[in-house]
């Protein structure tokens, strides 16, 4: 069964949620979050990126990042304001990114199915940023930020939303990169009916936010080593989208040099193992890769996988890994190689030129974007997908509802 628990959320005034409302602080780095949060006092990135309000040279895990976040968190409350929710409650977050609407039931989730695998994940996580987000959520005595799950579809939860969210909506604001939030409180009433409509659905799905999850785990397990345990830190707040409703973009790689070649032996060492053509700068079916060298767009068709071979090693991602990163330019480990990066697949191939034209890589990959059925069908066989393999958009944001543990 999948455990939905409501929650009374610490929130914005309505006058400000567009102004408190951040993007996640693990899509942008230190940089980033001080130009998006420049000029803006209440945004949430003071809580969860809060090493920009120091100097440069402060690393983001010294002790006074966490300081300075639960000083922040406080300000915010009386400044904002923020208010506490007086009941337990559940919402309705919809999202509109061009004319792609996904709406998810925001709520909290069982820390307990997280730790049995009722709440499925696909990707490794890295203990350095599990030991960032967990002292942060015991510092500041919060999960600030929100799991972005799945889950097969169930009719009894649609209509339900489909009741709620034809009434008077709590929060409503296009942010500045065009994306249009929306959040409808859910009634008592409703609240019940969601609970009953949720427990029969069998397995929950990370789809995005594994340190979140991991994170919120670690906290409870630290009160309950310091004789502190907490109901609240039992469960951890999550939005989860029916699996009809998400959007999945795809992964890019760019990498900053060829290794051993020049362009010219790169090009023939690659059409030894596989077919290279001109082509256009995406992809425009499974099997195929865009690469970007020397100005030009080529397509790549990568080799079939054998038969019986699992599911996440037979994604492009793993096969340009296998066949192309490794063997030809010598990235071993794509998750510490310091010769790779990643783009997400929201910023389009125009990105990855200027990465190439500017120097900063010397060829670049647009991958076909991994499905929705993929990721359920390697979650449900406990595999692990490799690094980088899926970007969600809209991304949900930070802020609007905070759980306090």
């Amino acid at each position: 069964m999948a455990q939905l628990t409501p929650f009374r959320a610490l929130r914005p005034a309505l006058s400000v949620a567009s102004r408190v409302a951040s993007v996640p602080y693990d899509v942008v780095n230190t940089a980033e979050a001080r130009v998006m949060a420049l000029g803006e006092p209440l945004s949430f990135l003071r809580v969860t990126r809060s090493e920009i309000d120091l100097p440069d040279t402060v690393s983001p895990y010294d002790n006074a990042v966490y300081a300075r976040a639960v000083a922040n968190l406080r300000d915010l409350r009386a400044a904002a304001p923020l208010v506490v929710d007086a009941e337990p409650t559940l919402y309705f977050y919809r999202q509109q990114m061009g004319t792609h609407v996904q709406t998810g039931l925001a709520g909290c989730f069982s820390v307990d199915e997280y730790e049995r695998d009722l709440v499925k994940k696909h990707e490794k996580t890295q203990p350095d940023k599990e030991d960032d987000r967990t002292r942060h959520m015991l510092e500041v005595g919060a999960q600030t930020g929100i799991v972005f799950l799945t889950y097969r579809a169930s009719a009894a939860v649609d209509a339900i939303a489909l009741r709620v969210c034809a009434g008077a909506s709590l929060y409503d604001f296009t942010a500045a990169d065009g994306i249009r939030h929306t959040v409808w409180p859910v009634s008592s009433f409703d609240v019940s009916a969601l609970v009953a409509a949720f427990a029969p659905i069998p397995e929950l799905y990370i789809a995005d936010g594994h340190h979140r999850a991991a994170s919120a785990a670690r906290a409870r397990a630290a009160l309950r080593d310091w004789g502190t345990p907490s109901q609240e830190a039992d469960v951890f707040i999550g939005v989860a989208f029916s699996d009809t409703q998400l959007q999945i973009l795809p992964y890019h790689r760019a990498v900053k040099d060829l290794w051993r070649h020049t362009q010219a032996s790169f090009l023939d060492a690659l059409r030894s193992r596989l077919a290279v053509s001109d082509g256009p700068p995406e992809p425009n079916r499974p099997g195929h890769v865009s690469m970007f060298l020397g100005g030009c767009w080529h397509t790549l068709q990568l080799p079939q996988s054998p038969a019986g071979t699992a599911l996440a090693d037979a994604l492009d991602v793993s096969v340009l890994q296998r066949d192309v990163l490794a063997p030809v330019l010598g990235i071993g480990d794509p998750r510490t190689d310091k010769r790779i990066d990643f783009v997400g697949g929201v910023r389009g191939p125009g990105a990855l030129e200027a990465l190439v034209a500017s120097g900063q890589a010397a060829v670049a990959f647009a991958l076909y974007p991994v499905t929705v059925g993929d990721l359920l069908a390697i979650s449900d066989a406990g595999g692990i997908m490799p690094p980088k393999s899926t970007w969600f958009e809209p991304k949900l944001r930070d802020g609007l509802l905070v759980h306090q543990i």
